[in-house]
């Protein structure tokens, strides 16, 4: 079941002011015909890239294909997700925002595995589900957030999260585009080989070199943990904190830590 905004129009994805849905065939567009010009993309977007690039090469093939400023791609991770990668450095800022807050579409839509449509983050529902996000995205110029769990309705191991800089949604057509495309990536993803069968046959590790980021994230946190003699979940918790009271994102603040240029002390 698809999560869409109380004021949707007509019973689709969400009515699209801005006008860039495109033209309506009769009885509603071919969703077969859009899917099959969108897999002809997504085949043409990843032609030659290696494995760790694929997840990079479909967030930029999801900019070209939907109404969308930015993508990026996220997987669920104890304590906050794991930013693998983004079609621009403003995608990627916007999923630290959400990764830093612990809220936003993105969380949403990994507890409910469905895709989560924030279609006006100014006004209504919306800036009131997520009252933080939406001011914070809102600063950085982004109005819409679309997330797409990566996964099954049992398993939803991340998202596809789609950031657009005026209000408006989806339509069906755009949305079984997204669909198609988050699909693609949860495939690539877990066609990554796993860290143990890289080492058996001397490859790449899975999604090595994508969550370097992250690692810096939780050497921040073990560095934590010393200073003030705390669990991880505390420490992450401080962490992301203290980036929210400076305005900051979590990653900015843990390369601080590393660097020595911030430290926590006991209360």
């Amino acid at each position: 079941m698809v999560v869409r905004p109380r004021d949707d129009p007509g019973g689709a994805s969400g009515g699209d002011p801005g006008g860039d849905a495109g033209p309506r065939r009769a009885g509603g567009g071919d969703l077969d015909l859009d899917g099959a010009r969108a897999a002809d993309a997504i085949a043409r977007g990843v032609r030659g890239a290696e494995p760790a690039e694929v997840p990079g090469r479909l967030c930029e093939v999801a900019v070209e294909l939907l109404p969308v400023t930015g993508a990026s791609v996220s997987l669920r991770s104890d304590g906050m997700p794991v930013r693998l990668s983004a079609s621009s450095a403003h995608a990627a800022h916007l999923a630290e925002i959400q990764a830093t807050l612990g809220d936003g579409p993105c969380q949403s839509a990994l507890e409910a595995g469905e895709p989560v449509l924030a279609c006006d983050l100014t006004r209504g529902r919306d800036a009131g589900r997520w009252p933080v996000f939406a001011q914070q995205a809102t600063a950085a110029g982004v109005r819409a957030v679309y997330a797409v769990p990566l996964g099954t309705d049992a398993v939803c191991v991340g998202t596809l999260d789609l950031y657009r800089d005026r209000p408006g949604g989806l339509t069906d057509r755009q949305l079984h585009v997204a669909l198609l495309v988050a699909g693609v990536m949860t495939v690539a993803l877990m066609a990554l080989p796993r860290e143990a069968e890289a080492e058996a046959q001397g490859g790449e590790a899975w999604l090595s070199g994508l969550a370097a980021d992250h690692h810096e994230v939780y050497q921040a946190v073990g560095m934590i943990m010393a200073q003030l003699g705390v669990g991880a979940d505390d420490a992450l918790a401080r962490l992301r904190g203290d980036a929210f009271a400076r305005g900051r994102t979590a990653l900015d603040v843990a390369r601080d830590v590393i660097a020595h240029r911030r430290s926590f002390d006991r209360d």
